[in-house]
């Protein structure tokens, strides 16, 4: 079960990027062109909501039931905190995800509440691309100490 969770949260993760950089693109286009607001630019927010939502809840999972590295970083959180790669598993993955996931769902009923499409078009570009922003830091790329390949195949 984790090599199947641990895949789909790998490969969740660029449905995550791409809707929101699809919602922070169609945000800044039009706050910039002063288009009227869609249901396709709704649709956007949602999509990115959505997809956020099911990629922390599978990265929950692998955090409290199935991550053999985060049991072993929990068992001794002094020397975790000491060590890069444990520290970044154990609090700056989760910390970044969450605050993305708190931004996005803030974003989205600022915008369902405001009435004004400018204002929507410019809360979907500042609380979507502060999210992006967030997820992109966070994200264990391959160039980082606790670095995962971008198309992960097998546990």
């Amino acid at each position: 079960m984790y090599s199947a969770v641990l895949i789909a949260h790998s490969w969740l993760r660029w449905v995550v990027v791409l809707t929101a950089l699809a919602a922070f693109i169609r945000g800044v286009q039009g706050w910039s062109g002063h288009r009227r607001w869609t249901a396709a630019d709704d649709r956007a927010t949602l999509l990115f909501t959505i997809a956020l939502d099911l990629q922390v809840l599978l990265g929950l999972l692998l955090y409290v039931v199935l991550s053999p590295q985060v049991a072993a970083a929990i068992t001794n959180v002094g020397v975790s905190m000491r060590d890069a790669v444990l520290r970044f598993w154990l609090v700056e993955h989760l910390f970044g995800m969450i605050v993305a996931l708190v931004l996005a769902h803030v974003g989205r009923v600022k915008i369902r509440r405001t009435g004004h499409d400018g204002n929507k078009y410019r809360d979907t570009a500042l609380f979507v691309g502060l999210a992006l922003f967030i997820i992109l830091v966070t994200i264990p790329w391959p160039f980082m100490p606790a670095a995962r390949p971008l198309f992960r195949l097998g546990a």
